[in-house]
């Protein structure tokens, strides 16, 4: 491969989810030539080019061919209508668009929200939920502090970005209809170049590796022989896990890898069956 072609990657310059991309891509291996302190930086150990800029600027900038991929949210994706390739979601930075009202007003249903104002910065996504729903109302497109336009009569209702709610609160209101759910996605320029693509590859092939580690741990354990095909079917691996004799007669040592989202359940289930000497490890990267 030509040592000059170099994979331009453009991430939000600041925020959380600046810090769990950069986290992402460390966790691929790739580091940066004296850290992410500028607007571009390059990547000492994989050919990569890095962009630091606004998060709404990310899906343009994209599409025009400045940047080959980018990491952005898909609430800003489906506002900007930018054209490029959703090459894969990266399960971070996730949240959802709601629609929230001061919270001493009771709600009784979306037909509420006819002919009411509403404050967003997000007005393509609202107005093709209000389209859909066969609603009505006064859109009122805003930049920042969205929260506050209830209070100072600008509008009645707000929609915006939600994690914890906890802002909403503090400004006095309260989620009523959630619009739109979204995560950090990996993006790509429609035409990408064949030796750009195949970077990307590598690039993904790591992030594939990263994100099954994460969602996967390392067990290990005791159990009586005439357990073993009871535990194999609790525990299969990735193909079937491993079984090591022991040195007291009639028990074995098995290894293997488990979902993160069952561990509880398995490993009471597990317990039943007569596995002992229960170890459960991070995976650092899986190779699948």
């Amino acid at each position: 491969m030509d040592n000059s072609v170099k994979l331009r990657i453009a991430i939000q310059k600041s925020g959380r989810q600046t810090d769990e991309s950069l986290q992402l891509i460390k966790e691929c291996g790739i580091t940066f030539k004296n850290g992410i302190g500028a607007l571009k930086a390059e990547a000492i150990n994989f050919p990569m080019e890095f962009l630091l800029l606004r998060d709404d600027d990310i899906p343009d900038y994209v599409a025009d061919g400045v940047a080959d991929i980018g990491i952005v949210g898909e609430d800003i994706l489906a506002e900007k209508k930018s054209h490029v390739n959703v090459v894969h979601k990266l399960g971070f930075s996730k949240c959802r668009l709601s629609i929230a009202i001061p919270k001493n007003q009771l709600y009784e249903g979306l037909h509420q929200l006819q002919g009411k104002r509403i404050a967003t910065s997000y007005p393509t996504i609202l107005s093709e939920f209000l389209a859909t729903h066969q609603i009505e109302a006064e859109i009122h497109q805003i930049s920042g502090s969205v929260e506050i336009a209830p209070s100072v009569g600008l509008a009645d209702a707000i929609c915006d970005i939600v994690s914890t709610g906890s802002t909403l609160f503090i400004n006095g209101l309260k989620e009523v209809e959630p619009i739109f759910y979204s995560e950090a996605v990996l993006i790509s320029h429609p035409e990408i170049s064949p030796l750009k693509a195949s970077l990307l590859e590598k690039f993904l092939f790591r992030i594939r590796s990263v994100q099954a580690a994460r969602n996967n741990k390392y067990i290990l354990l005791n159990a009586p022989e005439e357990k073993i095909d009871a535990i194999k079917a609790l525990i299969p691996g990735m193909k079937s896990p491993s079984i090591l004799p022991l040195a007291e007669p009639g028990w074995v040592s098995m290894h293997s890898v488990i979902n993160e989202n069952d561990f509880w359940e398995v490993i009471e289930k597990l317990q039943a069956e007569g596995a002992q000497g229960i170890l459960v490890l991070p995976i650092e990267k899986m190779i699948v």
